[in-house]
């Protein structure tokens, strides 16, 4: 007795097993993840280090070199490649296929930490790490434009108020600010007259670092009570620090409104983004949303963007955001085709059939065969921990 006899002479059995193979398919199509690109982990590493001022051939000889003497001590490593800029610089490591990509983060890391006494001691942050996925990619970007605001201001509103409720939900993984305009004071010196005082730079950051200061100074014991001394001696405007002495020449104070000017500027004015229009070009904040490995695409921007309306009104009026790419649009579209086309393609099928067997009793097995083959796959997608991307769909 072969498989199929023992289905034809069980007829009730196999109605159960037909209707449990289409309800379990049904369950798992609505719990596959939907995204562009599997969630795979490609055993790539990036890493990045920054050195505010250094030129390119400090980074690389300074910095560079020596994590490439630690990153080449690492087992299983194929390939490793770097790129030196203005103040930062950028390594790629790939390693081979049959080594697991969080075993080697954890062998890169500590490759960093034995680097950190040999690299310059003015680095304001260590060197970081982060794993290349391109099913990592921002899956959603937002643009905050106001025609009143001041950029840094923007800025802050996107840091503070929007970027952390955003990670909150579900399925986020991080919000990246791009365009960043943070808010700082810049001093410009006039050289000629900084020579004429006899005053060297270093002198005026240490008079900047020594007036600029927000520390505990201490507490008063009484026989009562006890009173803590707090004194905020932090500058927050340009023109706060233009009354700063720097030095003294013959009894009198040389202040830093006599050799050089604050303004209210930004810490980087050399990066920017815009929100660009078929009517008009401006500048803007722009937030990128990544999802976190395996979730769904759809969903995650679909309860991101149910969100914007609520973060709208923590805003002031003048401040627009906006929607400047949405990864999911796509994705929907693709799997609307996709399903359109396996309706059209079985309806396609089944009258085939019928129109070359002329029977339709016989018609209505490899009716009812057809989409049970397709609804049982889901379950085995689901198993397998597949997701409905562009790969899967076209298969």
């Amino acid at each position: 007795m072969n498989l199929a006899a023992l289905f034809i002479r069980r007829p009730v059995m196999t109605t159960l097993v037909m209707l449990s193979i289409m309800l379990f398919g049904i369950m798992a199509y609505r719990q596959l993840p939907v995204s562009d690109l599997p969630s795979v982990d490609y055993p790539a590493i990036n890493v990045s280090a920054n050195l505010p001022g250094a030129s390119p051939e400090t980074m690389a000889s300074a910095v560079a070199t020596v994590l490439e003497k630690q990153f080449s001590t690492i087992a299983g490593l194929d390939s490793m490649s770097s790129a030196s800029y203005q103040g930062s610089c950028q390594i790629s490591l790939t390693f081979s296929l049959n080594r697991d990509i969080d075993s080697a983060a954890q062998d890169v890391q500590a490759a960093i930490a034995r680097t950190l006494r040999q690299l310059p001691a003015d680095m304001p942050t260590p060197p970081s790490y982060s794993k290349s996925n391109p099913a990592d990619d921002p899956i959603l970007f937002l643009a905050l434009t106001s025609p009143n605001l001041p950029l840094s201001a923007l800025d802050e509103y996107g840091q503070t108020i929007i970027a952390p409720r955003i990670s909150m939900i579900k399925g986020v993984a991080q919000v990246s600010v791009y365009g960043g305009q943070k808010y700082a004071v810049r001093i410009r010196v006039d050289p000629e007259k900084l020579f004429a005082m006899g005053l060297g730079i270093d002198e005026i950051s240490a008079a900047i670092d020594k007036g600029n200061v927000n520390q505990a100074t201490g507490v008063l014991y009484g026989p009562a009570r006890a009173l803590t001394l707090q004194a905020n001696g932090q500058l927050m405007k340009a023109a706060d620090y233009l009354p700063l002495i720097v030095a003294w020449r013959n009894g009198s104070p040389v202040r830093l409104c006599d050799i050089a000017e604050a303004l209210d500027s930004v810490e980087n004015d050399k990066v920017a983004a815009w929100y660009c229009t078929p009517e008009r070009q401006q500048r803007a904040i722009v937030l990128a949303v990544q999802r976190q490995p395996g979730e769904n695409t759809v969903a995650v921007a679909a309860a991101v963007r149910a969100l914007l309306p609520t973060l709208k009104a923590q805003l002031p009026t003048s401040v627009s955001m906006s929607v400047l790419f949405d990864a999911s649009v796509p994705i929907e579209n693709s799997y609307e085709d996709v399903q359109w086309t396996l309706l059209l393609t079985l309806v396609l099928v089944i009258l085939v059939i019928f129109l070359f067997l002329r029977n339709v009793s016989a018609t209505i097995i490899p009716s009812l065969a057809l989409p049970m083959s397709l609804v049982g796959t889901f379950v085995v997608m689901h198993l397998l921990n597949y997701s409905l991307d562009n790969l899967s769909l076209m298969a």
